[in-house]
């Protein structure tokens, strides 16, 4: 059985930031690639990237790796149809999925592990690590939200699936303020890499 899987969002247009954000030097790599490095780093047993505006970049950093890649071809409808995508591309068997933003690249594998053990320890199915009262990713699904996850509206998200099954919801707790930057500008990633 495929345990538990990683969909990492990195098929948009980068609009704001006015350049393909998952191709940003990061640390001596690639945003896409920190992400994925701290992910390799956690209890995640697969890596699913979903690829839209950036396909073939993407697919040259990891076409020789284990990381799979999966093309959005519907990813100008927004990040819904990217998780939707990720969901249609990872084995059924899997166990839990955890979404992640491919724009996150300061999430810490301890951070990611301590959704997994919450996950495992509580018999939960919708898994969100908290910081300082306020919710981030990477949000973990068990499967058996599967059929949900494809019933959702693009305008809600993942969000929606949180709401409706609200007793089925454990927080996390985590000291890692990474959960919630993302970089959606210039500005946030040129602040972002002095910072950190």
């Amino acid at each position: 059985m495929n345990q538990i899987w990683a969909i990492i969002l990195a098929a948009g247009e980068s609009k704001r930031m006015g350049f393909p954000k998952m191709l940003l030097p990061f640390h001596g790599q690639t945003m896409i690639e920190c992400v994925i490095a701290s992910i390799r780093d956690s209890k995640v047993d697969q890596i699913m990237v979903v690829a839209g505006a950036e396909k073939d970049s993407i697919v040259k950093l990891f076409g020789n790796s284990s990381v799979c890649v999966c093309h959005n071809e519907n990813y100008k409808n927004g990040m819904l149809s990217s998780v939707m995508c990720g969901f249609n591309n990872i084995p059924s068997d899997y166990k839990a999925v955890l979404v992640f933003q491919g724009d996150q690249p300061m999430i810490k594998p301890i951070a990611i592990n301590a959704v997994i053990d919450s996950y495992l320890s509580s018999g939960r199915g919708i898994v969100i690590p908290v910081y300082e009262g306020r919710r981030g990713h990477p949000l973990l699904i068990d499967r058996k939200y599967s059929d949900e996850v494809k019933k959702l509206s693009p305008d809600r998200g993942l969000c929606s699936l949180a709401e409706k099954f609200c007793n089925d919801v454990l927080e996390v707790e985590t000291n890692d303020p990474g959960i919630l930057r993302d970089f959606d500008t210039i500005e946030q990633y040129t602040k972002g890499i002095i910072q950190n």
